[in-house]
């Protein structure tokens, strides 16, 4: 497994962050791209190879592209959850993958919004528009990975399930499972094991079910059982990513500077 870091985490200008993460011992960064100085629409075949040669002469690579329309003005908030702004979110979202692809990079993680425990008209609109990206995925050989949190591990496993074809996968966050929906994150794993082709690490506890509070905490110091979850990572076969995501914090650089120790000692001891 490989440790790489969420280049928005810094909150500093994008490319002094890949020097950052790569003084601090990463060996992949991860950016957003749905607007701003990487949007598709932003990027010329110039810009794409000016990033890839800068990200390479840091001794780097995309470990994922970001590619989350939530907080998009034109997505009005949502994931995938409404049929009007999926018009805008599908094709938005295959530039995405089409970028990614260009800067050697087949992850493109998500949110889609929270599925429905029970079958009802906006599941399937999710599901219509998660079929569409998932066969557009798999013809250029690409994943469009939908973030573990808004729901448990086995609803979103019989979710993916349901699409008929395998390029929307996982991006898993045991975190996100703990702090929202209370779930285990190493059972997870096995849930979910055919899927995941990337993960964010990042720790935290929820605070209250009622109403639903929770905390971001520092690697180690939250609910995520890191021996039993890199063992489990390990057990299925996962060898791609472990990107930190501080998403809080006064001091992000410190804080991923010792996310990356963390992980080193978490994996050295376990002679991964």
């Amino acid at each position: 497994m490989k440790i790489g870091v969420l280049l928005e985490s810094f909150n500093i200008d994008l490319k002094e962050s890949v020097k950052k993460a790569a003084s601090l011992g990463a060996e992949g960064i991860q950016a957003y791209a749905v607007d701003g100085e990487l949007a598709p629409e932003n990027m010329t075949d110039a810009k794409i190879k000016e990033w890839l040669d800068y990200v390479k002469s840091n001794g780097m690579v995309f470990s994922a592209i970001c590619g989350d329309l939530s907080s998009h003005p034109k997505s009005i908030g949502h994931g995938f959850e409404n049929a009007e702004n999926n018009i805008f979110a599908v094709e938005k979202s295959k530039r995405i993958l089409d970028l990614a692809k260009k800067l050697e990079c087949d992850v493109v993680t998500t949110h889609i919004g929270t599925i429905p425990a029970e079958e009802n008209e906006t599941r399937e609109i999710m599901r219509k528009a998660c079929r569409e990206l998932a066969v557009y995925a798999d013809s250029i050989g690409s994943s469009f990975a939908v973030e573990t949190g808004p729901e448990s591990a086995a609803l979103l496993g019989e979710f993916l399930n349901s699409l008929g074809a395998k390029g929307v996968r996982v991006n898993y966050d045991p975190a996100n499972l703990i702090m929202v929906v209370d779930d285990d994150p190493v059972k997870g794993v096995y849930t979910l094991k055919d899927y995941i082709v990337h993960t964010h690490a990042k720790d935290g506890i929820q605070v209250s079910k009622n109403p639903l509070e929770w905390e971001e905490l520092p690697l180690g110091k939250g609910g995520v059982k890191w021996p039993e979850y890199l063992k489990a990572l390990n057990e299925i076969g996962f060898n791609g990513f472990l990107t930190i995501e501080r998403e809080c914090g006064d001091t992000p650089e410190e804080d991923i500077k010792l996310a990356v120790s963390f992980l080193k000692e978490q994996l050295k001891a376990l002679g991964l």
